[in-house]
């Protein structure tokens, strides 16, 4: 099949890589355009840009498919599918419409639970036991297409942001083949999203800060859900901005946001959680072992 392939950051890269190793013809891989990051702000392609061209591809990097003159090239590519995965635009009707068999987007819950921009982070936030990969055909409203394929998959008690979002841009890269496969014949069923849909919109810096009065149970969803960006946080005894990248929920209580030990045991409103790693501004991240050893939070010290 002629592919034009759509999509943004490291999620996204191995369903590219099992579209190549598939067999099928990617025309076009679109993508955001290059952002100023680092240090130097020095513009840097996006992580699907980056592997297209390792792989001799052409990328295309309009600021926005809204264009005309965007459209207009994206229709002359003579597409039979567009893949999409994570791209970060929203496509209007004739850019939908251009491929002869139509366009389909990979998205990271089961639908239409989380739909919108941060579906990974928003269903470990809400303590969500299951999660998913699913393909469906775009429609023009925020992720409301029917569902042509479905894999379930458990959220662990130790899963971060990244660890999910890992493990589900495998497990829905290996969905392509086979949902291509059924839309090239005819024979792939679109199913109807059920039920009352839940919206994940994106992540404000304002909810990061950690509040210590919440159950210990959410503050850890909290903790792992941000987990490595933008990163939970919270103000050491000095006001250093400290993010919590891993924790886990133990025995313990006190006045919420209390040091119940020298090892960051932090009472919270009901429980406690223990910090497991985490990042003082302007530092790396470390084990709780090995921070502790540099910045003491004393037995006994409330947080803010």
């Amino acid at each position: 099949m002629r592919i034009a392939f759509m999509g943004t950051p490291d999620f996204a890269v191995p369903s590219l890589a099992e579209l190549i190793a598939a067999g099928h013809e990617i025309v076009a891989v679109y993508s955001q355009p290059p952002r100023p990051r680092g240090r130097g702000q020095k513009l840097t392609p996006s992580p699907v840009h980056a592997f297209a061209e390792s792989m001799g591809l052409p990328v295309f990097t309009p600021d926005s498919m809204k264009a005309p003159g965007a459209i207009e090239t994206f229709r002359s590519l003579d597409l039979d599918a567009a893949a999409v995965v994570a791209y970060g635009q929203i496509l209007k009707a004739e850019v939908l419409e251009a491929p002869r068999l139509g366009c389909f987007n990979l998205h990271g819950s089961l639908l239409p639970r989380w739909r919108g921009a941060a579906p990974i982070q928003r269903a470990i936030m809400a303590g969500d036991r299951q999660t998913g990969v699913q393909i469906m055909r775009m429609s023009e409203g925020l992720d409301e297409g029917p569902i042509l394929l479905s894999e379930v998959m458990d959220i662990r008690d130790d899963d971060t942001a990244a660890t999910l979002s890992d493990r589900m841009a495998h497990v829905g890269a290996g969905l392509w083949p086979r949902a291509l496969a059924a839309i090239e014949r005819g024979g792939a069923t679109p199913v109807e999203q059920m039920g009352e849909p839940t919206y994940a919109k994106k992540i404000t810096p304002a909810e990061a800060r950690i509040d210590w009065s919440r159950p210990a149970a959410e503050i850890d969803c909290h903790i792992r859900g941000l987990s490595p960006f933008p990163g939970a946080w919270f103000e050491g005894p000095d006001g250093a901005r400290i993010k919590a990248l891993m924790s886990r929920v133990e025995d313990g209580s006190g006045p919420a946001g209390q040091a119940l030990d020298d090892h960051l045991l932090i009472a919270c409103g009901s429980g406690a959680v223990r910090l497991t790693r985490v990042q003082r501004e302007g530092k790396g991240a470390q084990a709780t072992e090995e921070f502790v050893r540099g910045y003491a939070i004393a037995a006994g010290t409330v947080l803010a």
